[in-house]
């Protein structure tokens, strides 16, 4: 099955007004898509083969699941006869222990939990959880190995919960208001449920742990998309708006990465600009420089002109291949000397763009037009 490690969090798609913000910002109730394909999978699990294969994660001594034991399931350190999927990657996470040796809860250890539970539906849970445990136990001493796995079996369950605020609440993508807008009383609402059911099975510094990191990039997004919804507001008030949003965010990574999104979507659009204003290379140099530093600056300069390389080699190989099709009778004949064209002016990368290059171009001209 399909597993991606990492990856924002519920992605709200509504229709023109909102949808630039929504694509690139708004995750939602997802937390990764590698912990809602896991959750999934782990309900799934529990309806089709409950008796024979199902683990009680809350509990996995529990007589109603099933151990590692009882499996007949044994591993040294978790990573003997990996799936494919897992093969030649390295482990991801961490296992982070303080001077006496008690677990340091961080958001690696739940990249780690994930790691392995990418494997879901190529392995059984029961497979999985005695990787997980072999792994913590074999990387870790105790007390800090047994706690690492008390917290796996509360994150398994945590998972095996999250379908049921889903299916409660169907799909957010399609939940808009008459004018096409996201309801965020229902998008709230959810959230509220996600922090109950995440109350329920994590401790307090866990939660913060695991989730705070998102919990920050939905509560940015979330009010992306409410100043973006106020129809009070003019476009110059919603900048400012979220501006001022921004500036008031902690100092950490979340907000610089939001900052460094913020200054390549500032980039893009004034080079758009200036290029359809004829700005000459050093003006651009100058603006990207002030945007995103010096050294970035130099590589989109590098760009730039292998770009305006590629596009003088591609309209004379245009004029050479106009000009063979309409001059040769034997149209394979002709299509052979473009071939050798093709493969003398251009490397095998940019061969790939032809076709492409091509009919962007062609739509340029028809818009133009």
């Amino acid at each position: 099955m399909s597993y991606n490690r990492r990856s924002p969090f519920l992605p709200v798609v509504i229709i023109a007004v909102i949808i630039a913000i929504t694509v690139a910002v708004i995750l939602w109730f997802k937390p990764n898509n590698s912990s809602v394909n896991a959750s999934q999978s782990l309900s799934a699990t529990d309806n089709n083969d409950a008796e024979s294969r199902s683990i009680n994660m809350a509990n996995p001594s529990n007589d109603a699941g099933i151990s590692p034991n009882q499996n007949n399931i044994q591993f040294a350190t978790g990573l003997e006869n990996l799936p494919r999927s897992l093969q030649g990657t390295d482990v991801d996470g961490e296992i982070i222990i303080d001077e006496n040796k008690q677990l340091v809860v961080t958001e690696g250890l739940r990249r780690l939990f994930d790691y392995f539970l990418s494997a879901l539906g190529e392995e059984e849970e029961a497979i999985i959880y005695a990787r997980v445990e072999s792994y913590i136990r074999s990387h870790t001493p105790e007390p800090a190995a047994s706690q690492a796995v008390t917290i796996f079996d509360q994150y398994i369950a945590y998972l095996k919960s999250i379908p049921d605020i889903e299916n409660r609440y169907g799909n957010l993508q399609l939940q808009a208001t008459e004018k096409g807008e996201l309801d965020l009383n229902v998008v709230a609402q959810q959230k509220q449920d996600v922090a109950k059911l995440r109350q329920r099975h994590f401790a307090k510094e866990t939660i913060t742990a695991f989730f705070g990191a998102e919990d920050e990039y939905d509560d940015y997004s979330i009010e992306m998309v409410r100043i973006n919804q106020n129809q009070q507001l003019s476009e110059a008030q919603k900048e400012a708006a979220k501006q001022d949003y921004i500036s008031r965010m902690p100092d950490n990574s979340i907000k610089a990465n939001i900052a460094k999104q913020a200054n390549l979507n500032e980039l893009m659009s004034r080079t758009e600009q200036m290029q359809a204003k004829g700005a000459t290379a050093e003006e651009l140099y100058n603006m990207r420089r002030e945007l995103v530093g010096a050294p970035a600056a130099a590589r989109l300069a590098q760009v730039d002109q292998e770009d305006a390389d590629f596009e003088q080699r591609f309209n004379q190989y245009q004029v050479q291949k106009q000009r063979l099709l309409s001059q040769n009778t034997d149209k394979t004949q002709a299509q052979t000397q473009i071939n050798q064209i093709e493969h003398q002016w251009f490397n095998e990368a940019e061969r790939k763009r032809l076709a492409g290059y091509a009919a962007l171009q062609q739509q340029k001209a028809a818009d133009t037009n």
